[in-house]
C-alpha cells in the first residue's frame, strides 16, 4: 500500500535527536519522529524514595505529558489529579528506562525523566523512551565528570517504536492518521541485544492474527536497531557511558593474584591492581583473622580510590601448628613474600610430624562505594608433603598436596582454578553477583 507520506512499509519517519536542548537540566533533547516533537530532560536527586532507603540502590521515574496545543485541539493542562493515559505512559517510560540502568551502581540517587510532547502525531511514548535514554545518558556522563560517580551504570541502549497493520499491510513506525486506520498498534520496547524489554498491543476493534506479531516484530527490530544508531550518533562521544565494562581493584600489587583473579572472573570486570588504581601505600595488616585483614584492605583502597575493591586475604592453616602460619603466612620466616624462606622453615617446623593435615584458607572482601562490606570465605582441604613438587604456582603451592595427589604447583591454572581456596570464595561471591 501507498503510505501517507510515501514511506517504505519498512521506513522510520525522519528521525533527529538534538542533545542539550534544555540547559539547567541534567541531561537533556528535543527529540523528533516525523510531526512528533518531544522535549525530555534528566534530573539527578541525590536521594532515592523512602521505600529505597538504606538499600543501597538507586531508583529511575519518569512523568510524561502532552502540552495543551499538541495535538492542534487545545488538551486541558494535567492539574492535580492526571490523566490516566499520561499515568501509564510515564509508568511505561519509567519501566523501560530502568532497564537500561544497573541501579546497584547508581548510589542512592534518583534519576527523574520528564516527557513533555511538544507536537504529537503517532508514536509519542516510544519517542519519549528513546528520547529518555540519551537524556539518561547525558546525565550520567555529568555525574562521571562531576565526580559523583567513578563508572557509569548504563548496563544497556534502550529504545522503542510503534509498528501496526493498516490494510492488511505490517508498517513501521505509525503516523497519527495510520495509527487511527490501523487494525492492529504495537509498541515494542528493546535493549541492544535486541531483547523483548516490553511488548503493548491491542487489536483496534477486532482481533487480528498471531502469525502478523511474527511480522511486526521484525519490523520493530529493524526500526529499533536503526534508532540505537541514531542514539550513538547524537550521543557522539558520550555514547562511552553505555555498557562500560566495570572496574574491580584488587586490594594487592601480587601480579599473580591480579592475573588469577581476572581469569575467574571473565570479561564481567576489568581487575587492576590498587597500584594502576593511584593507591600506592603499604596497607598495615593488623587483623587478627583473615576476614579483619581482607576488609581492613578493601575498605582503605575503596576509600581512597572511589572504585568497587576486591581484597583477599588467605593463608595456610597447618593443624600439627596449631593453625600456623596462618594470617602470619606471607611473612613466616620474617621476610613479607620471601615464599623460599617460608617453605624451608615449614619444612622444618613440619620435621617428624605424622599429621600433615592443612588447608588453604581465603577470604574475599568486597567494598562497595555504594554498599557494606561484603566477605566470601573458602577453603582447600589437603597435606604439606616432605619435599617440593611442581614448578608453578606461587607461596606455599610446591608443598601442599591436594586430594588428587598434584601439589597447586603440579597443576595448570585452569585446573587449579577449579579447586582452590580461592577460587570456592570467588564462586560464593559470583553467585552473590548474579
Amino acid at each position: 500500500m501507498e503510505r501517507i507520506d510515501q514511506r517504505s512499509p519498512h521506513q522510520l519517519r525522519p528521525c533527529e535527536i538534538i542533545t542539550d536542548f534544555v540547559s539547567t537540566a541534567d541531561g537533556s533533547c528535543l527529540i523528533s519522529f516525523g510531526g512528533t516533537r518531544v522535549i525530555v530532560t534528566a534530573s539527578v536527586d541525590n536521594q532515592v524514595p523512602p521505600f529505597l532507603r538504606g538499600k543501597n540502590q538507586g531508583w529511575l521515574t519518569a512523568e510524561y505529558a502532552m502540552l495543551p496545543a499538541a495535538t492542534g485541539r487545545r488538551k486541558a493542562r494535567d492539574g492535580v489529579k492526571k490523566d490516566s493515559r499520561g499515568v501509564e505512559i510515564s509508568r511505561l517510560v519509567g519501566r523501560s528506562l530502568r532497564q537500561a540502568l544497573d541501579l546497584t551502581r547508581l548510589g542512592e540517587r534518583s534519576i527523574t525523566i520528564d516527557c513533555d510532547v511538544l507536537e504529537a502525531d503517532g508514536g509519542t511514548r516510544t519517542a519519549a523512551i528513546t528520547g529518555g535514554f540519551v537524556a539518561l545518558c547525558l546525565a550520567v556522563d555529568k555525574l562521571i565528570a562531576s565526580g559523583q560517580l567513578k563508572e557509569s551504570p548504563v548496563k544497556s541502549q534502550v529504545a522503542a517504536v510503534s509498528c501496526g497493520l493498516v490494510s492488511g499491510t505490517a508498517l513501521l513506525d505509525l503516523c497519527y492518521l495510520e495509527d487511527s486506520q490501523a487494525l492492529a498498534d504495537v509498541n515494542f520496547v528493546m535493549n541492544d541485544e535486541l531483547g523483548l524489554i516490553e511488548v503493548q498491543g491491542t487489536g483496534e476493534g477486532a482481533a487480528f492474527p498471531v502469525s502478523a506479531l511474527s511480522e511486526l516484530l521484525a519490523l520493530a527490530t529493524r526500526g529499533i536497531e536503526e534508532l540505537m544508531m541514531i542514539q550513538r550518533a547524537a550521543l557522539g562521544q558520550k555514547a562511552r557511558v553505555i555498557k562500560q565494562q566495570q572496574t574491580l581493584v584488587l586490594a594487592s600489587a601480587n601480579p599473580y593474584k591480579i592475573t588469577e583473579l581476572q581469569h575467574m572472573l571473565g570479561s564481567r570486570y576489568r581487575v587492576i591492581g590498587m597500584r594502576e588504581a593511584g593507591y600506592d601505600l603499604d596497607i598495615e595488616e593488623t587483623g587478627a583473622s583473615f576476614s579483619k585483614n581482607a576488609a581492613i584492605k578493601a575498605e582503605q583502597v575503596r576509600d581512597a580510590t572511589g572504585y568497587l575493591t576486591l581484597a583477599d586475604d588467605s593463608g595456610l592453616e597447618v593443624a600439627a601448628l596449631n593453625g600456623a602460619p596462618g594470617v602470619n603466612s606471607a611473612r613466616f620466616a620474617g621476610v613479607h613474600g620471601d615464599d623460599a624462606a617460608n617453605n624451608r622453615l615449614l619444612l622444618k617446623q613440619m620435621a617428624g610430624q605424622e599429621d600433615r593435615r592443612a588447608r588453604f584458607v581465603s577470604v574475599l572482601a568486597l567494598a562497595s562505594p555504594f554498599a557494606p562490606t561484603r566477605l566470601f570465605t573458602g577453603t582447600c582441604e589437603g597435606r604439606i608433603i616432605r619435599e617440593a613438587r611442581g614448578t608453578g604456582g606461587f607461596g606455599y603451592d610446591p608443598l601442599f598436596e591436594t586430594a588428587s595427589g598434584k601439589t597447586f604447583a603440579e597443576m595448570d591454572e585452569a585446573d587449579k582454578n577449579q579447586v582452590s581456596h580461592r577460587a570456592n570464595a570467588m564462586k560464593k561471591l559470583l553467585e552473590a553477583l548474579s
